[in-house]
């Protein structure tokens, strides 16, 4: 069925709908919030000269936190224009 052909969303449903937009956010929020902690823990590993043992380690958090906050948006943004087509 395409958008106009669709009934209107009744409470329960468009509710519903509100609930996974805000549980989208949430998601994106945690994605971010793990990419800014990976990016400032490989940093200061490569930074600190007492850490020079797991220097490898620095750059593996430093090299995986953009790929993590490019999930996040990209997971982001493809539910959000989920959603955008049931509204």
């Amino acid at each position: 069925m395409s958008k106009k052909e669709s009934k209107p969303l009744g409470l329960t449903d468009f509710l519903a709908m509100e609930r996974t937009r805000l549980a989208n956010e949430r998601t994106f929020l945690a994605y971010f919030r793990t990419f800014i902690v990976f990016l400032s823990s490989g940093f200061a590993i490569l930074k600190l000269s007492a850490l020079k043992e797991i220097l490898v380690v620095g750059y593996f958090l430093t090299a995986l936190a953009p790929l993590l906050l490019a999930v996040g948006i990209g997971r982001f943004i493809y539910v959000k224009r989920k959603l955008q087509k049931y509204y």
